[in-house]
């Protein structure tokens, strides 16, 4: 169970990591309101096809929960993070967006029955956020300039409503994760694109094969496939654990970006990545030991 836990971590960092390259051919033709509606749509008709095909069917109604998580998973970030990033580097927007472990440490005897912040679950959170710290230390040591309160306080938002969102999928019982991946994409896709249409009338435009295929990715793979992945390393690894994917996912970026531009790879993305995987190593290691305990 402990490497099935790894394994699924490292395919939702290797998937949402390799969503920033796709995005930005992406942009080219779409725009980003309608580049995450469109993407959580797809994804919602993937795990649909999916569930349909292999005969998997829910067995309760919490679509009021489901639309709940919806909301604060996809709808208000997606509208909130691309908001904030016009006026902050993509470095403080990343490490903004790495305190989400924090609000789940937080949050979690709020919203999880029983649940208490220990030792393990703070070090391990610690660490990982210090491995992000290190892999965009170069760009922070460089200095930002001014930081706009507003456009953080936004990022710090989309980041408390993750947290929020990941500790409710707690409350949904007796569900297979697929299920549960489909009806939080199908609620959120709604959602999206009720957004998409009041805020930002769709012109059509010759799209190129490039962005088309792009948005299919991010819509089959990036949203469909990974958000079962990411519900079954909930179920099977906890939140604190899962939510850790915000530490991969900057670094595999950082990776797929220096492949895809011929770039050589900085020492401190190497150290970053070291540290963030000790982090994860921690953190299920002393949980396996305090449970045996």
């Amino acid at each position: 169970m402990l490497l099935k836990n790894y394994l699924t971590l490292l395919a939702i960092g290797l998937i949402w990591g390799s969503q920033f390259i796709f995005q930005e051919f992406a942009l080219i033709s779409f725009s980003p309101i309608w580049i995450g509606s469109t993407r959580t749509a797809i994804g919602a008709i993937t795990l649909i096809v999916i569930c349909k095909s292999i005969g998997i069917k829910s067995s309760s109604k919490q679509w009021v929960l489901f639309g709940v998580i919806g909301l604060l998973e996809a709808a208000i970030p997606f509208v909130l993070v691309p908001w904030g990033q016009q006026h902050l580097d993509s470095s403080i927007a990343a490490i903004l967006m790495g305190t989400l472990p924090f609000y789940v440490l937080l949050f979690a005897p709020i919203f999880v029955k029983g649940a208490k912040i220990n030792s393990t679950n703070t070090i391990s959170v610690i660490i990982g956020f210090s491995g992000l710290v290190v892999l965009f230390y170069p760009e922070l040591s460089l200095g930002a300039g001014d930081i706009n309160l507003v456009s953080s306080l936004a990022i710090v938002a989309a980041a408390v409503c993750f947290a929020i969102a990941l500790l409710l999928l707690n409350r949904v019982r007796d569900e297979h994760p697929l299920i549960v991946a489909r009806n939080v994409l199908s609620a959120a896709s709604i959602q999206l694109l009720v957004i998409a249409f009041i805020t930002t009338p769709f012109e059509y435009q010759t799209a190129s094969t490039t962005a088309i295929f792009s948005v299919l990715y991010l819509g089959a793979i990036c949203a469909g496939v990974v958000y079962y992945l990411y519900m079954m390393c909930i179920k099977n690894a906890g939140p604190v654990f899962t939510s850790m994917t915000n530490y991969i996912v900057p670094a595999v970026g950082v990776f797929i970006g220096a492949l895809v531009t011929n770039e050589s790879i900085k020492i401190n993305t190497w150290v970053a990545l070291l540290v963030i995987l000790c982090a994860l190593f921690i953190n299920q290691l002393l949980s396996k030991k305090e449970q045996t305990a």
